[in-house]
């Protein structure tokens, strides 16, 4: 019996109490799993156990997940999203480049973003990051001219210039890094009039990412988001060309950047 299996209130809500009963006493658990964060093998009978509903706009997906990688929730994705976690989750997913970081369309069609994943260290302590950069100017909505406008657009939204790399971003409420099946699928952002959270990059397929950055964000529960203009960082082989890299553009006025919690997680 799955005495180690947890079903928030919300959870049960949406699936009922029948089914949440269920699930509690192992009629419709797993007798193992791997982890929709991590990706390491679990088993609700010695593990506490979260379950994570991801909810899209025709379709819900139930998984399973170690209590200490994130808590029983509902996420609420967009349909492409849900089938992105659901090939994860199945392991149906199509394998990314052999450096997971092909440059992603943002919606609109407006520009390509290119996005890198790597380890930060600050204060001693290892910080999962994603460092993006466009792979052209990008100017502002309207506008018709050839000026890129990405750092101001960004902070407008919250992000803050980055003056030392030596020290952590701020936190920017409301938005989040969608993690599931282990893998990154997408940043989200607030949406309008009040609304539900939307895409503001969204992988096509989902980033594979290294087990160290997994168990850092396992631990920080929290992603640093860089960002830089076109031809700012490139794409860097090793980490440490990857901070040099965000030194210079630091120092050179050219970097933004913000910390988020992994979706559903809340707040600080």
């Amino acid at each position: 019996m799955p005495r180690m299996l947890d079903v928030s209130d919300e959870v049960r809500a949406e699936i009922g109490d029948e089914e949440a009963d269920r699930l509690l006493v192992g009629e419709d658990a797993p007798r193992s799993y791997d982890c929709t964060s991590c990706r390491t093998p679990g088993d609700p009978e010695n593990d506490r156990t979260s379950t994570v509903l991801f909810v899209g706009e025709e379709t819900a997906v139930l998984a399973f997940a170690h209590a200490t990688c994130i808590p029983s929730q509902v996420v609420s994705v967009s349909e492409e999203q849900l089938q992105g976690a659901v090939r994860s989750i199945t392991g149906d997913s199509p394998a990314p480049g052999a450096d997971g970081n092909a440059p992603q369309n943002v919606p609109g069609g407006q520009a390509v973003l290119g996005i890198t994943s790597g380890l930060i260290l600050i204060g001693g302590e290892l910080h999962p990051a994603l460092v993006v950069e466009p792979t052209a100017p990008i100017a502002r909505p309207g506008s018709d001219g050839p000026g890129d406008d990405f750092l101001p657009l960004l902070i407008e939204q919250g992000f803050v210039p980055v003056i030392e790399t030596s020290e952590l971003p701020t936190d920017l409420v409301g938005w989040s890094v969608l993690l599931a099946g282990g893998q990154l699928h997408a940043v989200l952002q607030p949406g309008t009039e009040g609304g539900g959270q939307v895409a503001w990059w969204q992988a096509h397929q989902a980033l594979s990412v290294t087990d160290g950055w997994r168990n850092a964000v396992q631990k920080t529960q929290r992603v640093l988001i860089y960002a830089a203009p076109v031809g700012s960082i490139g794409q860097q082989p090793r980490e440490d060309l990857l901070r040099d890299a965000l030194d210079k553009a630091a120092a050179s006025g050219k970097l933004v950047a913000a910390r988020m919690p992994l979706a559903g997680t809340g707040g600080a």
